[in-house]
């Protein structure tokens, strides 16, 4: 069984929207603790997954409940299966158009790509299931030599203005917090695709949001964390050639005593910091959560 917060995890359906389906559509039926807490089986996260990919691929909410409220049990995994393939055909479609646009310098094409990329479904599920490996597809298009580095510029400059447009869409989450998480990369460091989209799906999850940028010098990190009272900071380590200067942010920040969460992501994350360094998982739901998870520690611990 399941709490609220680890089926919203699970199934990748945030808590107010879980709460609201399960009110007005009557999706799950959790059973409740003695203390009136929501507990969750598997077959409702399975119900929960199924909707969430009916309601990404375009269906209405209510057309969704409807369809997975009248499935059997052994019908959800074909139905979200179903819906999943047409999604991934989906996908490469609007992956290739996008390298296909950089390999031709041809913004309007890039643009179009990420409008279809964008155009259903959840920011976290797009971003992990189409943005990213759009970004691959484009490196290997380079490697390959098919893609020009100015090219590779442009559509990587395209995906940083459109996620830039989501970040700043999603501030009004935030607006009497005082205490911000800081998100940014060491210095040196300039790929910042991946702490962007993870700066706006913090902040779409509710959670105040600083975000640096790229090539923050280590001492403005310590500042900045000062000078705003932050409640965590979020870098990340994505290249080798990261590592050493993600760690020096790091050991900067822990110099003094601070009441505060550091947090790293990316591919390299478990070469930086001692043990009280909070790895993000890499998938971005689970790293926002992970940090949620973190930060609310922390407050019941004063």
């Amino acid at each position: 069984m399941y709490t609220i917060k680890q089926a919203a995890l699970r199934s990748g359906v945030n808590v107010p929207l879980l709460r609201a389906w399960e009110r007005r559509y009557g999706i799950v039926a959790p059973t409740r603790t003695d203390t009136g807490y929501r507990l969750y089986d598997e077959a409702a996260i399975e119900r929960l997954r199924t909707m969430r990919a009916l309601v990404d691929e375009g269906w209405s909410a209510r057309q969704a409940a409807e369809r997975v409220t009248a499935a059997q049990p052994e019908e959800l995994e074909t139905l979200a299966g179903a819906v999943a393939a047409v999604e991934r055909g989906n996908a490469t479609d609007a992956i290739s158009a996008f390298v296909a646009g950089a390999a031709r310098l041809d913004g309007a094409a890039i643009e179009r790509a990420l409008d279809d990329m964008f155009a259903s479904g959840s920011f976290e599920r797009i971003v992990e299931d189409r943005l990213y490996p759009a970004l691959e597809g484009l490196g290997e298009g380079w490697a390959r030599g098919e893609v020009d580095v100015a090219g590779e510029h442009a559509a990587s400059s395209a995906v940083v203005r459109r996620l830039s447009m989501i970040f700043d869409a999603a501030a009004a989450a935030e607006a009497d917090a005082p205490r911000p998480v800081l998100v940014g990369l060491p210095p040196g460091v300039r790929h910042e695709v991946a702490a962007l989209a993870y700066a706006t799906a913090l902040r779409r999850a509710g959670i105040p949001v600083l975000y640096l940028g790229a090539d923050v010098p280590v001492a403005s990190w310590v500042a900045a964390a000062d000078r705003t009272n932050a409640r965590a900071v979020a870098l990340g380590a994505v290249m080798t050639d990261d590592v050493a200067a993600a760690d020096a942010v790091v050991s900067a920040l822990r110099e003094a005593p601070r009441d505060l969460v550091v947090a790293v992501g990316g591919r390299h994350a478990e070469l930086i910091g001692n043990g009280d360094v909070l790895r993000l998982p890499e998938r971005l739901r689970d790293a926002v959560g992970a940090l949620a998870d973190a930060l609310e520690a922390t407050n019941s611990l004063r």
